[in-house]
């Protein structure tokens, strides 16, 4: 060891409550795996494999050229904030001002501004299990209690409105939703949101509804509880760019709130950032003001994907599988093959070349499912299954 790392680190007690997002980690070991000449198919991260369309990127060099590499303000540049309020107030049929978003590097930071700056030590945070994993992670490392609400397959992944209820007390703080949802694709139906809604009625209990799947839904209509005026108050959107127009290196979301909040969130990201890259966000209001036909042909080659996916998965030899209604992302379960998420998911990458995550990832409640992503070509994926259905034969016991 060098005389500089003689020193014992001392890491504050927190950090030892901090989780991870388990995709780059099994990203980094098939990237080890292709270094040493193994040919893996990634399915695993969620990302979209398109490029970003030639318009946002042209709006981005010429912003560069005109000069937008300074410092903006810290909740967003104008133009922008009024584009998302009035793109949010049609999408949600609602009423929205400039003033009630805050633009951020990315869709995690509304996450972890929201429990900041409204959750303390000892609150309770009730949010989907199987979920995205960032957010149980982010109630743990605040000190607050994850109280995680299961997602079942039986009730297609949607949240159970009535085991919601039975979860609330004087001690929640704040509720998380996400639809569509990752891992599962499973969405909440409109009757879901209203009694979500009206569960919420005389309860000072705040709810962030991340929606950032919201224009990638194959099946059914999108419904948010921001379009309940009775509860603007009460409601965080979390939205972006990533997911909707390929953007995820650009690192562009934004969060949706009342104003008094949005500006204390704005403080938070003058603490920590101090503004989104500038010419990033002349990117996105083109992204927002130009043409929208990349999104729906992303959407439809999702949709292929999906069927393609599904049709096959549930010809394997132990593996079931939902037809998800959004995002990018099938959840099959694999509880009848014996195994566990965790050994089945390393099988395939090690013996199959298949990355795909193990439900776990996602909490405990994704114990006997795997996700994998479909943001990968058609030949891609039926090269995928192919070698997923051939390790079956060879591994599973019929």
């Amino acid at each position: 060891m060098s005389k500089a790392l003689q020193t014992e680190l001392r890491l504050a007690q927190r950090m030892s409550r901090l989780g991870t997002e388990t995709a780059f980690e099994v990203l980094a070991r098939a990237r080890s795996l292709e270094a040493q000449g193994r040919d893996i198919v990634h399915l695993e991260i969620g990302e979209p494999d398109f490029d970003t369309p030639a318009n946002i990127v042209d709006a981005a060099v010429d912003a560069l050229h005109q000069g937008f590499t300074h410092y903006g303000p810290s909740a967003g540049m104008p133009e922008l904030r009024q584009l998302i309020a009035n793109d949010v107030a049609t999408s949600r049929n609602c009423t929205v001002s400039p003033e009630e978003v805050v633009v951020v590097p990315g869709g995690k930071p509304i996450i972890f501004f929201t429990l900041l700056a409204l959750v303390q030590e000892g609150d309770e945070v009730i949010y989907p299990n199987p979920g995205f994993p960032i957010y149980e992670s982010m109630i743990n490392f605040l000190g607050a209690k994850a109280v995680p609400i299961q997602l079942r397959e039986e009730n297609e992944f949607r949240l159970d409105t009535k085991e919601l209820a039975g979860l609330i007390n004087e001690r929640t703080r704040l509720i998380i939703l996400n639809s569509p949802q990752n891992p599962t694709g499973g969405m909440m139906t409109g009757e879901d949101v209203a009694e979500v809604a009206r569960l919420l009625e005389g309860r000072d209990i705040m709810v962030l509804s991340d929606e950032i799947y919201s224009r990638l839904i194959f099946e059914g209509e999108h419904h948010s509880l921001f379009s309940y005026d009775e509860l603007r108050d009460r409601v965080i959107l979390l939205d972006g760019f990533s997911k909707t127009y390929a953007m995820t290196g650009w690192r562009m979301g934004y969060g949706v709130m009342r104003p008094d909040l949005a500006a204390q969130i704005a403080r938070l990201m003058t603490n920590s950032n101090s503004c989104t890259a500038s010419f990033t966000q002349k990117a996105g209001v083109e992204a927002i003001s130009g043409p929208q036909a990349s999104v729906t042909a992303m959407c439809e080659e999702f949709r292929r994907r999906r069927d393609y996916f599904a049709g096959r998965i549930n010809t394997i030899p132990g593996f079931h599988c939902l037809v998800p209604k959004g995002a990018f992302y099938m959840f099959p379960s694999i509880k009848e093959t014996g195994w566990q998420s965790k050994p089945l998911a390393d099988a395939l990458l090690e013996q199959a070349g298949v990355a795909a995550l193990s439900g776990t990832s996602f909490g405990a409640y994704g114990e006997g499912y795997l996700r994998f992503s479909i943001a990968n070509s058609l030949e891609n994926i039926r090269k995928a299954l192919d070698r997923v259905e051939e390790w079956a034969h060879k591994n599973l016991k019929r």
